[in-house]
C-alpha cells in the first residue's frame, strides 16, 4: 500500500495541474506548462496558466501529471476555459489541449463524476510540420467549440470538436481549414464570434511582423484574411478576444481585442458592426484617417477602430487577458503581465472613460528576468503569473470592500525548471536537498498545518548558481546542518546553514531540533547570504551586522536598484516562504572551497560518521578518473583513489564505513578499503576490481545490514554482489532484465534479524519498481540472495523520462512506513510513502 504525498516541478516537458486539495469539483481547474528557452515557442507559455481557488483559501497543490508528449509542452488551453465557464455549468466533463514543440496536439478528458480521473482521448491528426505555439478556442454550446492551432512555420489551422452528450460517446475532432499566414512564426491567437452574426467568426493573429492579421469565416467554412491591423512596431505576443459588450441603450454591436507586444504597449482596439453590407459608407472626414479598416463578413460591415492605447510597463509585454466574465457580462477589465516584473489591472474610469492603469502588483525589477504571462482567476479575484525560472507568482484580493482593493502575495507551488540531476535526505530525515541543471539547490518538506494532509512546500535554495549543479551530498554526523555540491565546474563548494533556516525548520512537521538542539544554535553566528551580482560565492552575513528582527512571519524586502541584486533579509519563517523570499533570502553561506579536480564534478558521498567526503569529475583518462577523498572539519585531501579509467558515475560508502563503492563508465566496479591509523591518518587501499556489466554501470547501494550491494547499469540489468569473508566479490543474484536502462538504484532495510530489504530500481523510460530482497549466509554456501517484484508504480505516478537518483528517507529499522524520493530529467521530484 502506499501513498503519493507530493510532486515538486516547474517542468517544460510535462503538464502540471494545480488544485486545491479540500475542493471536490475541478470545474476551473487550470493548467501550466513552464518554458525552458528562449525561443518563439517556448517563450509562449501555456496560455491557460492559473491556480483554481478554494473559498478557504487553500495552498494550491499539484494534482497530477499527464504523460503522453515525447517532446516540450509549449501550450495548453481548456475546453472551455473561464471565459466560456457560464456556457458550461452543468458538464462533468472538461477537456484540455495540449500541443509540444513537434507539431502534436493531445485532448485529454477530465471527468469529475469519476473522482476527477483523467483519460487521454486522442491525439490530433499530425497536421502541424513545426512546432505549436498557441491555441486558442471559442465554445459554441455545451457540446461544440472550434479552436485554432498556431505553428512556428506561419500555419494556422481551424479545428471542429464534438463534445459526448452520452458517456458511451466519443470526442470527433475535425479540421476545418488550414492557413498559411505568414512565413515566420505564429506567436499568438484569438477567436471570437462576431457581433450579431451568429456563426461567423474571426480569427486574430499576431507574430514577429509587428501586425495583427484579421480573418473571418464561417463554422464550415473557409477562413479569408480581411485587414490588417497596424500600430505596434514590436513583436506582437498575446492577443485576446472580449466576449460582446453589453449596454442598456444600446445592442451589443461591438467587441474589444486587446493586443501587447515587445515595444511595451498595449493597444485596445474595438471592433464594432457598422451596418449591412452596401449600405454603410465611410464619410471623407479629418476623423476617418485615424478610424481604421473596415470589412465585411456576411451580410453585415464592420470598423476596426483603436479605442485605447496603454502606455506604463518598462519591458516588453507578454500577455493580456480580459477578466473572465460572469454571467455572459463582460467585466472592462485587463491584466498585463510584462518583463520588467510588474502584473497591472487597467480599467475605464467611470466619469470620462480614460484607460488608467488601477493595480500593479510585483517589483519593478531589472535584476532577473520577469513575467512571461499572467492570468485571472474564474471570480477575478486572483491573479497569477509565471516566469522564466519556473516560479508562481500568485496575488488574492483579500478586501472585503468593492471600492478598495487590497491584493496580497499567496503561496504556491514551486520547484526546478531544468533536469534534476541528484537528490538526498538530511541525516534524520527532517528535509530533503535535490540539485538542478537549473543552477539552483532547493530544500523541501513538509509543513505544519492544522489539517491531517502533509503539505509539502520549499522551505529554502541555499545555492543559486552561474553553472548545472550535478551533485550533492548531505555531510552527515553532528554538529549543524552542512553539504557539499558540485557544478559544471572544477571546485567542491561546501555549504553551513545559517542561523534564520535553523529556527524556520522547527517549524516544519519533522522539526529540527533531534539532529541539531536549539542550545547548540547559539554558536551559529551566522543569519544569511549574500550572493553579489556576477559573483559565483555566496558570502555570509554575521548575526551582530544584521538591524533585521530575527522574527517574522514574512520576508524582508532589501534595498534594490535595477542594476544590482537585492540586499539579502534573512529571517526566520514561520509559514512557507514565497518565490522572492526564495529568491534571494534563503541562501546558505559558502563556507569553503575544495580545489584538485582537473574537469567538472560528477559525484559526490560522505561516509555516515561525516569525517569524509568522496568526489569524482568526468574523465576520459585514468589521471582524470581518481576519486578524491576530503577530509570534513579541516576540508583538506586525504586520499587520490585510482582504479577507473573514465568518469565514475556513482559513489557510497558502506554503512560502517569501513568500504567505498565506485561504479563507472568503464563498466567496472571498485571496491575500496578505507582505515583510519592511529594518528587519525586516512589509509585506503583497492580491493576489488570487476568488469560487472555489458554497458555503463549508472549506480550503486549498499545492503543497510551487510556487505552487500547492488549495481545497476545500462544493459537493462541490476546485480547483487557480496563481499565473502577472505575479501572475494562474487555476484550472488541478478534481476530479471528491464525493459528499459537502469539509471538509478537503492536499498533499504526491512528486517534486520532476516536480513530483509527492498530495492527500488529506477528506469531511463522513468518508471519505478521496488523489489524485495533477503539475504542469507551459511558456512557452506556463503552468501545467497533471493529478489521477488513488490511493486510496479503506475506510470501516471512515475516520471516521464529518466530517473536520476532514487533516495531512501533514514529511518529505523524494522518501520512499516518507509518514505522514498526521486528525481529525473522531466524537472520533477517526487516523493513516495510505502507500508510494508
Amino acid at each position: 500500500m502506499f501513498t503519493f504525498p507530493a510532486i515538486f516541478s516547474a517542468a517544460g516537458d510535462i503538464l502540471l495541474v494545480y488544485a486545491p486539495e479540500t475542493e471536490k469539483k475541478l470545474r476551473n481547474l487550470q493548467i501550466k506548462s513552464h518554458p525552458s528557452d528562449k525561443d518563439v515557442g517556448k517563450h509562449r507559455s501555456g496560455s491557460e496558466e492559473s491556480v483554481h481557488r478554494s473559498r478557504m483559501q487553500q495552498s494550491p497543490q499539484i494534482l497530477t501529471t499527464l504523460p503522453g508528449h515525447k517532446a516540450s509542452v509549449n501550450c495548453t488551453h481548456w475546453l472551455p476555459s473561464s471565459k466560456f465557464a457560464f456556457k458550461a455549468k452543468h458538464l462533468d466533463r472538461h477537456y484540455l489541449l495540449s500541443g509540444d514543440t513537434d507539431g502534436v496536439i493531445i485532448l485529454w478528458e477530465l471527468s469529475t463524476n469519476s473522482n476527477n480521473q483523467w483519460r487521454h482521448v486522442l491525439q490530433l491528426p499530425r497536421s502541424h510540420k513545426k512546432g505549436v505555439t498557441c491555441i486558442t478556442a471559442f465554445m459554441c454550446s455545451e457540446t461544440d467549440a472550434m479552436f485554432a492551432s498556431g505553428s512556428s512555420d506561419g500555419v494556422v489551422n481551424v479545428w471542429d470538436v464534438s463534445f459526448p452528450s452520452q458517456p458511451s460517446e466519443e470526442c470527433k475532432v475535425s479540421c476545418l481549414d488550414s492557413i498559411s499566414a505568414d512565413s515566420k512564426a505564429i506567436v499568438t491567437l484569438s477567436l471570437a464570434e462576431l457581433p450579431q452574426n451568429p456563426g461567423r467568426f474571426t480569427l486574430a493573429m499576431g507574430g514577429l511582423d509587428n501586425k495583427i492579421k484579421l480573418y473571418c469565416g464561417e463554422r464550415t467554412g473557409k477562413f479569408t484574411s480581411v485587414c490588417e491591423l497596424k500600430g505596434h512596431t514590436d513583436w506582437i505576443r498575446s492577443l485576446d478576444f472580449s466576449l460582446p459588450l453589453h449596454s442598456t441603450d444600446e445592442p451589443t454591436n461591438s467587441i474589444m481585442l486587446v493586443s501587447s507586444s515587445q515595444d511595451k504597449v498595449i493597444r485596445i482596439w474595438k471592433l464594432v458592426l457598422v451596418g449591412d453590407v452596401g449600405s454603410w459608407q465611410r464619410e471623407i472626414t479629418l476623423a476617418s484617417y485615424i478610424e481604421g479598416p473596415v470589412f465585411d463578413s456576411g451580410r453585415f460591415t464592420y470598423q476596426v477602430s483603436v479605442e485605447s492605447v496603454l502606455i506604463g510597463h518598462e519591458d516588453w509585454v507578454y500577455s493580456v487577458e480580459w477578466q473572465p466574465p460572469v454571467d455572459c457580462h463582460q467585466p472592462l477589465s485587463i491584466l498585463s503581465a510584462s518583463m520588467d516584473k510588474t502584473m497591472m489591472i487597467w480599467r475605464p474610469e467611470k466619469k470620462t472613460g480614460v484607460w488608467v492603469n488601477v493595480v500593479c502588483v510585483g517589483e519593478l525589477s531589472h535584476c532577473a528576468l520577469g513575467f512571461y504571462g499572467g492570468h485571472w482567476s474564474p471570480d477575478g479575484v486572483s491573479i497569477l503569473a509565471h516566469g522564466y525560472g519556473g516560479s508562481f507568482h500568485l496575488w488574492r484580493n483579500v478586501s472585503s470592500s468593492k471600492e478598495f482593493e487590497n491584493w496580497q502575495m499567496q503561496k504556491v507551488p514551486s520547484g526546478h525548471f531544468a533536469a534534476v540531476t541528484d537528490i538526498t535526505w538530511a541525516r534524520t530525515g527532517e528535509y530533503l536537498l535535490s540539485v538542478s541543471h537549473d543552477q539552483t539547490t532547493r530544500v523541501f518538506s513538509s509543513w505544519k498545518s492544522d489539517e491531517e494532509n502533509e503539505h509539502w512546500h520549499e522551505l529554502a535554495r541555499p545555492q543559486v548558481h552561474g553553472h548545472d549543479i550535478n551533485c550533492v551530498a548531505i555531510v552527515q554526523g553532528k554538529g549543524n546542518h552542512r553539504f557539499v555540491s558540485g557544478a559544471e565546474e572544477k571546485v567542491v563548494r561546501v555549504f553551513e546553514a545559517p542561523l534564520s533556516f535553523l529556527k524556520t525548520l522547527k517549524h516544519t512537521c519533522a522539526g529540527g531540533e533531534g539532529s541539531f538542539p536549539e542550545d547548540l544554535q547559539a554558536d551559529v553566528q551566522v543569519l544569511g547570504a549574500n550572493m553579489s551580482a556576477l559573483g559565483l560565492s555566496q558570502k555570509p552575513i554575521y548575526l551582530h551586522s544584521s538591524s533585521e528582527p530575527l522574527e517574522r512571519n514574512g520576508g524582508g524586502e532589501g534595498l534594490e536598484t535595477f542594476e544590482t541584486v537585492p540586499e539579502a533579509a534573512p529571517v526566520e519563517l514561520k509559514e512557507p516562504p514565497i518565490e522572492d523570499q526564495l529568491a534571494f533570502h534563503t541562501l546558505w553561506p559558502e563556507s569553503h572551497k575544495l580545489y584538485g579536480h582537473g574537469n567538472e564534478l560528477f559525484s559526490l558521498c560522505c561516509d555516515h560518521n561525516g569525517t569524509l567526503v568522496a568526489s569524482s569529475c568526468k574523465a576520459q583518462s585514468a589521471a582524470m578518473a581518481e576519486i578524491w577523498l576530503w577530509e570534513v572539519g579541516t576540508w583538506k585531501a586525504v586520499g587520490r583513489l585510482q582504479s577507473h579509467s573514465l568518469t565514475v558515475t556513482h559513489l557510497e560508502f558502506s554503512y560502517d564505513d569501513t568500504l567505498l563503492l565506485s561504479v563507472s563508465r568503464d563498466r567496472h566496479f571498485s571496491v575500496f578499503s578505507i582505515q583510519r591509523t592511529d594518528d587519525g591518518d586516512v589509509s585506503h587501499k583497492l580491493m576489488a576490481k570487476v568488469e560487472a556489466h555489458k554497458r555503463i554501470i549508472w549506480a550503486c547501494s549498499w545492503n543497510p545490514y551487510g556487505h552487500q550491494f547492488a549495481t545497476s547499469s545500462r544493459d537493462k540489468t541490476v546485480k547483487i554482489w557480496s563481499i565473502e569473508k577472505d575479501a572475494h566479490v562474487k555476484q550472488v543474484l541478478a534481476l530479471p532484465q528491464f525493459g528499459s536502462s537502469v539509471t538509478a538504484v537503492a536499498w533499504t532495510g526491512l528486517d534486520q534479524k532476516e536480513k530483509s530489504g527492498c530495492i527500488a530500481v529506477g528506469m531511463e523510460s522513468g518508471l519505478i519498481e521496488l523489489w524485495n530482497i533477503k539475504i542469507k549466509e551459511t558456512e557452506e554456501e556463503g552468501t545467497t540472495a533471493t529478489a521477488a517484484l513488490a511493486l510496479r508504480l503506475e506510470p501516471l505516478m512515475c516520471h516521464v523520462s529518466a530517473v536520476n537518483r532514487l533516495a531512501w528517507r533514514p529511518t529505523e529499522s524494522n518501520q512499516s512506513l518507509l518514505r522514498l524520493t526521486s528525481c529525473g530529467d522531466d524537472n520533477c521530484v517526487r516523493v513516495f510513502d510505502f507500508k510494508f
